[in-house]
């Protein structure tokens, strides 16, 4: 009924690692690691979305503009516009959409 794991602690720093943790009709939860100096390539999400650093230092790159995040910050980002991350420091962040 209930379940815990420790899938986000066990993620490696080995480049780009991407895990989904739930993934519903509602709801898609994805833990993303990234090794310093490493770069999520350019993408775009399906619906608005909510970034939150859980460790790390990483700069978001949308519209033209970059957005330096470190841990425990909040970033929300609209759907269907192309995106990228660059890790500064070995990172893990949350997507929530």
């Amino acid at each position: 009924m209930y379940d815990t794991n420790n899938q986000i602690a066990e993620q490696e720093f080995d480049k780009l690692q991407v895990s989904k943790l739930v993934k519903t009709d509602t709801l898609e939860i994805i833990s993303i690691c990234l090794e310093k100096g490493t770069t999520f390539p350019e993408h775009s999400s399906p619906t608005n979305a909510q970034l939150i650093v859980l460790e790390g230092d990483i700069e978001f790159h949308i519209n033209g503009e970059s957005y330096r995040l470190k841990k425990q910050q909040h970033f929300n980002f609209p759907k269907q516009v192309v995106h990228f991350v660059v890790a500064n420091a070995n990172s893990k962040f949350l997507i929530i959409r």
